[in-house]
């Protein structure tokens, strides 16, 4: 997965490095700022992606009802190979009658996981990838072209021995070191200056530099937040916080495919919904400011993507989302010699279809248990009918007997 995720994350680390430039050219070389934009930029880039999730949720909400129709047709074959054979390929079609297919949403999903993947990476090395960043850091450790503390006699152990919890595990590898560095608290800093004198100007010039570049209404995005009265706190609530707001957001303008607890969707955004904050607010804690920053844009900006997105679908309308799918898989068709697929009559019909059957079946089971009603009461007059007879059937005789009798019966119930 790496070798995947190395040269997206390269990729992303080379626009976020052009971003922070053209910032910085305008005074506002601010790696919150940065980030913001970044997270703006990549939401935009990977736009298409998230239509398709957003159209895919759409369609499913008329997908379902006829999927769950055909598994009700075949709930007793599951025994039965053939009948199963025979169910998946009408799911099927339901699918391609609609342009799509079963697979559609997590085609999405596989493409999007590196890129997010990638996101990370570049924000837990931020410095790596902004060349203004790092050049302060090599100006402090120095390189092949100038002097620094890493040319002191015994760097390596005297960092070794100061920084024990800087998760280092080789102080000449510079990448580490500078991801390390980035996330030092003044204490620290002050500590590296003492530690190498000679170097303590260049030390303190690049220091504040660098706290500059990070900091943003008196957060520093480079510093792990901390529990307590600290101001750094906030971020970690805000990123579960936004988590759970746009969560909530998109499961309230999913529809009623969200609320069927036999959908397996529904039931992963209930998961989603409880998840994904908190997985957030962990991360958040567990990371520099600047990866919690990043949750917190990407949460809004999400939000609001989908609600636009949302919005557009249901001014177009399903039937000319459908309609849409089929042209560009007869396109498709088309390129490799296949025939046309036809395009759904009514995509809406198909979910008013399954409305009226299901309230044909409604009228039909109250007709019925009208009918056993009916039927009862005829019974109970066939068996007071024959409770009455005593004389040849049809006579007069007959007649003035059931009416005494009925008399004499009403008569006893009167007395009781």
């Amino acid at each position: 997965m790496d070798f995947i995720i190395k040269p997206i994350a390269a990729l992303l680390g080379k626009i976020m490095d052009y971003l922070f430039m053209g910032l910085n050219a305008i005074g506002l070389g601010n790696i919150a700022i940065a980030i913001i934009l970044f997270t703006l930029l990549v939401k935009l880039l990977m736009l298409p992606l998230t239509m398709k999730q957003t159209k895919m949720t759409k369609l499913n909400g008329l997908i379902t009802p006829e999927v769950k129709a055909i598994q009700e047709k075949y709930k007793d074959k599951r025994d039965d190979q053939n009948a199963m054979m025979k169910m998946n390929d009408e799911i099927k079609a339901v699918y391609e009658r609609y342009g799509t297919s079963q697979f559609g949403g997590c085609t999405q999903l596989l493409i999007q996981m590196p890129i997010l993947f990638a996101l990370y990476r570049v924000f837990q090395y931020i410095p790596l990838y902004i060349t203004n960043m790092k050049d302060k850091f090599i100006a402090i450790l120095g390189d092949a072209s100038n002097s620094g503390i890493s040319k002191a006699e015994g760097y390596a152990e005297i960092m070794a021995e100061n920084f024990k919890n800087s998760n280092v595990s080789d102080w000449n590898n510079m990448d580490q070191v500078i991801t390390a560095m980035n996330s030092f608290t003044s204490e620290q800093w002050t500590k590296l200056g003492e530690l190498f004198p000679d170097f303590a100007t260049t030390i303190t010039e690049n220091c504040n530099a660098l706290t500059e570049m990070n900091t943003i209404f008196g957060i520093n995005v480079s510093q792990l937040p901390v529990l307590g009265l600290n101001i750094t706190i906030i971020i970690p609530i805000l990123a579960g916080l936004s988590q759970f707001i746009s969560v909530k957001i998109t499961q309230a303008r999913s529809g009623g495919a969200m609320d069927d607890e036999d959908n397996p969707a529904a039931a992963s955004m209930k998961m989603m919904t409880m998840f994904m904050p908190i997985m957030s607010t962990f991360i958040a804690f567990s990371c520099p400011a600047g990866l919690g920053l990043y949750w917190i844009a990407t949460a809004v900006f999400q939000t609001i993507l989908h609600i636009i997105i949302d919005v557009y679908y249901d001014k177009i309308g399903t039937d000319e989302i459908v309609r849409r799918n089929i042209e560009k898989r007869n396109k498709k068709r088309a390129k490799q010699g296949l025939p046309p697929e036809k395009i759904a009559k009514n995509a809406t019909a198909s979910t008013k279809k399954i409305d009226s059957i299901e309230k044909g079946k409604q009228r039909i089971a109250d007709l019925e248990a009208k009918k056993a009603e009916n039927d009862k009461k005829m019974k109970e007059i066939l068996d007071s009918t024959k409770y009455y007879k005593s004389a040849k059937p049809g006579s007069l005789a007959e007649k003035a007997g059931m009416v005494a009798k009925y008399n004499e019966k009403n008569a006893k119930k009167g007395e009781k």
